[in-house]
């Protein structure tokens, strides 16, 4: 049943709105060592061990999706994004440079509006609150309905260390009582959209007519080469199939293996708690995993292959750790094979490439054809030249190489990715950016330039075996 908005609904958004900008205005008055110290005491007040590990335990609680072990674990990632913040400037100038005369200057963007997927009620909200906290803006959080609860505790505890810090606690507020009308009409109160989230969510922020940030589908494909140790590759796909159940749209979701390491890699994954499906198994898990037109069942996301398996009717062991499905070959790889889609729970899906690596590649953009193209893929080989026509060739926005795919994409203390927890698709995916959006995309930014030496090549030089006498330009 569609909400309803009252006009008491909206008096109470445009009240939160404006409690935003003029806490806003506060920041203004601070200097570039006060904003970090704030956003130094807003990150303690949630990332201490005991505080994290009791939201992420609710989190799992309240919204019966992912595993409180991958929850917890998520306090290193709040970790990177507040070393980025830490790392980069926000007040006054952010850079110059005399060469071209330019020196830029940040300025905040206003009231920030997050939309808070249900995967990760506490991560997104305080991730994001650091972003916007460092780049001089108010944030407000609109939570899922089903994840309301833990939401709102994490954001009062930021709001209370705003307050012991001096600051106006409505620099952070969230959506006590969402629902999809009441989001929608706060984004249109807002500066700025960060939209994380299912593709709806994001259509619906990009509906709104306020500049928004949006993530775009996953189904993170990894190519494993003729090179791959395949002990080290089985190791990397659980780290990223298992983490919080599969739920991130970067964990993987196919692997693409070369004929020469298959069965070494189907045992490696054996070994690494991974569980083959056969025979009527195969269908079961189909049937409740999709609809009969591949749209995707909600009671099997982000849920233990035990879970999936007896939702399937039949069991698998306790050290069972992820399910696998054998694809074969590219004639698998089309629509109505719903195996080579999108999964977001502990299950990935096996495909065997023969001869050149040409064939992986094309194996790979088969798939990104069918779901996930703009978000990532991964390339487990030792080989550069397999690495650089990947890149050139893959529809994607990041590939990792030798990684677990979700650990890496969206920022890691081994990787030189920028920490998000929300990563741009680019026009593949429809969104307006391709990349992790951080701190910068928080901003407004001012470029002041100087004057500098004339730099405008001649023409016989800008026109090259083109250029014929009396092209040049008129002299001064």
């Amino acid at each position: 049943m569609a909400h309803v908005v009252t006009e008491e609904d909206l008096k109470m958004l445009d009240e939160m709105v404006a409690r935003g900008h003029e806490a806003q205005k506060y920041m203004m008055t601070l200097d570039q060592q006060q904003i970090d110290r704030l956003v130094q005491a807003v990150a303690a007040s949630v990332c201490d061990a005991t505080v994290w590990a009791k939201l992420a335990d609710e989190a799992v609680d309240e919204t019966r999706l992912g595993d409180k072990v991958t929850k917890r674990n998520k306090k290193t990632k709040l970790r990177l994004i507040l070393r980025d913040c830490l790392r980069n400037p926000s007040v006054g100038v952010i850079e110059d440079n005399p060469a071209k005369g330019i020196t830029k200057y940040a300025k905040p963007v206003g009231v920030v509006v997050s939309l808070v997927p249900t995967t990760n009620p506490c991560l997104t909200p305080a991730g994001q609150a650091f972003y916007a906290l460092k780049a001089r803006n108010a944030l407000i959080c609109s939570p899922h309905p089903r994840a309301k609860i833990t939401t709102k505790k994490c954001c009062d505890l930021m709001r209370a260390a705003l307050v012991r810090e001096g600051a106006p606690a409505d620099l952070i507020q969230v959506l006590a009582e969402p629902n999809i009308a009441l989001s929608q009409e706060l984004m249109k109160r807002a500066d700025l959209v960060v939209a994380t989230g299912g593709r709806a969510m994001v259509k619906s922020a990009y509906s709104t007519g306020v500049p928004a940030y949006g993530s775009g589908a996953g189904n993170a494909t990894v190519i494993w080469d003729e090179t791959t140790i395949p002990a080290e590759a089985a190791m990397n796909t659980r780290i990223s199939k298992c983490s919080d159940f599969g739920s991130g749209c970067s964990c993987d979701g196919n692997l693409v293996i070369h004929e020469s390491v298959y069965e070494a890699g189907k045992a490696a994954l054996v070994a690494e708690g991974g569980y083959i499906l056969t025979g009527d198994e195969i269908e079961a898990v189909k049937n409740v995993m999709w609809d009969e037109t591949g749209h995707r069942l909600p009671n099997t996301v982000a849920v233990s292959p035990q879970a999936l398996a007896k939702a399937a009717g039949f069991e698998v062991p306790e050290n069972v750790k992820f399910l696998m499905v054998e694809g074969g070959g590219i004639e698998n790889i089309r629509k109505d094979y719903f195996y080579c889609t999108e999964k977001l729970t502990t299950l990935v899906t096996l495909f065997k490439y023969v001869g050149e690596f040409q064939n992986a590649i094309d194996m790979a953009l088969a798939i990104f054809e069918i779901g996930g193209k703009g978000h990532s893929c991964g390339i487990y080989s030792w080989d550069d030249s397999h690495i650089d026509r990947l890149a050139k060739a893959a529809p994607v926005s990041r590939i990792m190489v030798r990684q677990p795919n979700n650990k890496g994409n969206s920022g890691s203390a081994f990787n030189g990715m920028p920490p998000t927890s929300s990563m741009g698709c680019g026009t593949w995916g429809g969104n307006i950016v391709s990349e992790n959006i951080t701190l910068k995309h928080y901003m407004n930014t001012t470029w002041v330039a100087r004057p500098i030496l004339e730099d405008l090549p001649s023409d016989r030089v800008l026109f090259g075996d083109f250029y014929v006498e009396g092209m040049e330009t008129e002299k001064k």
